[in-house]
């Protein structure tokens, strides 16, 4: 049986369902949500923990290669620079998984590979990782 998203053929409207799931998530975690008007900006979401805003942009992917799944986290093939964006959240589909992965650990890459059955892999530490969301406490 496919997971929910897996039957949506045209990559537009997966990537506008994917948003909504991110929304739904995060709000089941505590956070507010704000989708900016438009289509301007370089984010799609912002969430806001305590005051603390930061801007996500949502990918997903629903196609695997060997174990993994290559995810696309580049805009028409123009990376993402700090001053547009502070975390990816990336979604593959077939395993329901979300990885919540700060800008600077993609390594300016347009391709990530997200490998869910691995836990030691090279971004396993951000799978489900919506705690970095989450404003630090101050000492």
């Amino acid at each position: 049986m496919p997971q929910p998203g897996e039957n949506i053929p045209h990559p537009k409207l997966r990537g506008e369902w994917a948003e909504l799931r991110f929304m739904q998530r995060a709000t089941e975690r505590g956070f507010r949500v704000t989708k900016p008007w438009g289509e301007s900006a370089p984010y799609d979401i912002a969430t806001d923990h305590h005051g603390h805003f930061l801007r996500v942009q949502v990918k997903c992917t629903l196609y695997k290669r060997a174990n993994s799944y290559p995810c696309t986290i580049c805009s028409s093939h123009v990376l993402y620079t700090p001053d547009q964006l502070d975390f990816f959240a990336a979604l593959v589909i077939p395993t329901d998984t979300w990885y919540i992965l700060p800008l600077r650990a993609t390594n300016h890459q347009p391709v990530i590979t997200l490998s869910p059955h691995l836990p030691n892999s090279k971004y396993g530490p951000y799978q489900d990782a919506w705690h970095l969301l989450r404003r630090k406490s101050k000492p």
